[in-house]
């Protein structure tokens, strides 16, 4: 019952709930005291309904926001409780007491602050809000940004400015209980005072040498960078604060590049959610502010995405663009139609160009370059179960999805088979269990079937964990375990030195990374993956949820793996490794396999998952795996051949795009020289026909090559 009403409220956790239930309730009980009168039990309600909307403004809980839409929101509940109170002394005879007045007198006035400190507060806010917010760009030397105002003034400020409240109104109970003024008049001059004080706080941020400067400035210095640093290669992204992972997965590519990079983000909730890089990131919201930047040495564009405000940059002839998209899969996303608007679209391997051929959405065939995919370095080839160790399967399921397809996830009809197949297989194996962090956000069902499979796969390890045939060295495990706090206790010190501080602004002054602190981390972060391994039982079950370890991660110390139709299987076949897919809308093998190309070398297993045997025989005797060739043409044809490194493919793929724009660019300069020659314009028209010169300033449209 505790549960679905969590689940109606849209409430985290049973505290939430209470804390819901505590404010809703709260409230008519404070009109019935106030009624009684009873300044107890007034006062004693009052802390109530105070502490518990303070505990949902702290969680950011959904109910509490939704208050405001049916017209109780934060204000209107301070205002009912201040007016209660009144309604307290009125019922307590005190009407005609000056404590009466006093508090009527304090709460007009307490309100008559709120609007000068709104106005503050958003003026500060705009003002600070850049045309443009920067990392790893020195603008600092070229224009003077302030710091931010204190943390303490502007975050959830509305929140403390209404809660000054608090000495009026318990001064105003403790006059009222004691029949006294004096304690009242205290907590009224204490309220106003505060309230008049925090708004004189808030002045000095709106003008003179506190305020950023006008965005014509920001602009300038930015566009002075950019002639100074004079990029060369771009990686645009527009999109959600939940696609920030579509910018992130290309980060370390942009850094490998061979080029000078340059990354333009075009929402600010991108930005703030963009993993730590050392290439320069711009992130340029107005679309007009976008186009007036100097872009003028960009000769390559690559976008991760197909969105609209692609346009913005779409519409600059000077740079050849190029679809680079977030990962190969059979999916119709693969295929859209708004390919056609690129120069080039690159893909992994031969698979991709086949898809566009098959999918005839206008994409030619001379425009799709295959450049691997370089995000899949880290993934290890397979050379077999290690001496000593039993074989570890990772069942990593997809998600439910939005439609309520079977055929999504394995997780609601096969996930607890698959688990019970692992766990009791003789020999034995290790099962790793790292479902798909969405998993059970839309079905209840998918929820549910995900607790049954963690409890399944945790009650096993504990068997294990008691069986005298397997054993562990303890020793080497507290080592590990050592290590691990050390490199934690690390990289928490390098996060607190290096976090951005502050607000946009001042993140975009300040926010340039430390190399050194950079490279630190990433080497920290590889010894925590293999200290983790190593500080439990290479035959420990285990369900991994959270970032780390990650998914990679997780494939290179697995043998074998069982999955849904998803980039996590195209990605898996990159270490040549068996692996399994689950057909759990139940459309049959051959229909499967015709369907979903990343499954051809893949064992597909039922709802009942009884074909597991045939991948487990596959780990146990790869010499006698039927499809170990079928597995090393496949990932030939889904991500390109291993030789030359697909960092040097896509880096190639760049030079050799950027040396076209350099053409492109060179013949448009010719065409336009020659029109001061009617002579050698009449040539160049009659060797070129039905080809225009384009002046200088026509830029509007989408051009695509």
């Amino acid at each position: 019952m505790i549960s679905t009403a969590i689940r109606v409220a849209r409430v985290g956790n049973a505290a939430e709930l209470a804390a819901a239930v505590l404010v809703m309730l709260g409230f008519p009980a404070l009109m019935l005291a106030a009624l009684v009168p009873s300044v107890p039990a007034f006062a004693a309600l009052a802390a109530v309904t105070y502490l518990a909307d303070h505990y949902l403004h702290r969680k950011g809980s959904y109910l509490i926001n939704r208050l405001s839409k049916v017209r109780a929101g934060l204000s209107i509940r301070f205002l009912i409780r201040q007016l209660l109170l009144v309604l307290l002394l009125a019922r307590l005879s005190l009407s005609d007491d000056l404590i009466f007045y006093g508090a009527v007198a304090c709460f007009i006035a307490f309100y008559g602050l709120q609007a000068p400190h709104g106005a503050l507060v958003t003026l500060i806010r705009n003002r600070r809000r850049m045309p443009v917010a920067t990392r790893n760009i020195d603008l600092k030397s070229r224009i003077r940004i302030p710091d931010a105002p204190p943390r303490r003034l502007l975050h959830r400020s509305a929140e403390k400015m209404l809660h000054l409240d608090l000495f009026a109104v318990a001064g105003i109970l403790v006059a009222a209980e004691l029949d006294s003024a004096a304690p009242g008049f205290v907590g009224v001059g204490l309220t106003f005072g505060l309230g008049c004080l925090y708004v004189l706080t808030l002045v000095p941020y709106v003008r003179g040498r506190r305020v950023p400067p006008r965005a014509d400035a920001v602009l300038a210095a930015v566009d002075d960078w950019l002639a100074g640093y004079k990029p060369e290669t771009v990686l645009y992204f527009s999109g959600s604060k939940d696609s920030a992972y579509q910018v992130n997965m290309w980060l370390e590519t942009m850094e490998r590049l061979e080029t000078r990079p340059l990354i333009i983000l075009r929402e600010r909730v991108i930005l703030n959610n963009l993993a730590p890089t050392t290439v320069p990131v711009i992130c340029v919201p107005g679309g007009v502010h976008l186009m007036n930047l100097d872009l003028s040495t960009v000769r390559v564009a690559l976008y991760a995405a197909n969105v609209g405000k692609n346009i913005h940059l779409l519409r600059v002839p000077t740079m050849k663009h190029v679809f680079i998209g977030h990962g190969d899969s059979d999916k119709l996303a693969s295929v859209n139609p708004y390919s056609k608007v690129y120069d080039e679209v690159w893909t992994a391997g031969r698979a991709g160009r086949d898809r566009y051929a098959i999918a005839d959405v206008g994409v030619r065939d001379d425009d799709i370059v295959e450049v691997g995919r370089p995000q899949l370095a880290p993934i290890q080839s397979w050379q077999g179960v290690p001496a000593g160790r039993i074989p570890t399967v990772l069942y990593a399921p997809t998600w439910e999805g939005w439609d309520g397809n079977p055929g999504n996830t394995s997780i609601v009809l096969a996930g607890e088979n698959i688990v019970q197949r692992l766990i009791t297989a003789d020999p034995p194996v290790r099962v790793l269990y790292k479902p798909h962090p969405f998993t059970g956000t839309v079905s209840k069902d998918a929820k549910a079937a995900h607790q049954r499979i963690a409890a399944l796969v945790e009650k096993a390890a504990a068997e294990r964990a008691g069986d005298s045939r397997f054993t562990a060295d303890r020793a080497a495990m507290d080592r590990a375990k050592a290590e691990l706090a050390r490199i934690e206790a690390r990289l928490a010190e390098l996060a607190g030195a290096g976090g951005t501080k502050g607000d946009e602004a001042e993140a975009t002054r300040d926010g340039i990374v430390d190399v050194a602190g950079h490279e630190e981390i990433a080497r920290l972060r590889a010894e925590w993956n293999e200290a983790y391994w190593r500080s439990f039982p290479a035959h420990e079950h285990r369900v991994i949820t959270g970032a780390e370890p990650r998914l990679y991660d997780c494939f290179n110390v697995s043998d074998a793996m069982v999955s849904d139709i998803s980039s996590v299987v195209s990605d898996f076949i990159a270490s040549g490794k068996p692996y399994a897919v689950t057909d759990s809308a139940a459309v049959g093998v051959e229909d499967f396999k015709r369907h979903n190309t990343a499954v051809r070398a893949a064992v597909i297993l039922s709802n009942s998952a009884v074909e597991l045997g045939d991948l487990l025989h596959a780990v146990r005797n790869p010499s006698a795996d039927p499809l170990a060739e079928d597995r090393k043409d496949l990932k030939e044809y889904l991500l390109g051949p291993d030789e030359p490194a697909s960092i040097d493919q896509f880096n190639g793929a760049v030079a050799d795009l950027a040396r076209k724009s350099e053409a492109r660019n060179a013949g448009q300069e010719a065409r336009l020289a020659a029109e001061a020659d009617p002579a050698q314009a009449a040539e160049l028209t009659g060797a070129v026909p039905a080809q225009r010169a384009v002046s200088a300033g026509e830029t509007d449209g989408v051009t695509a090559g």
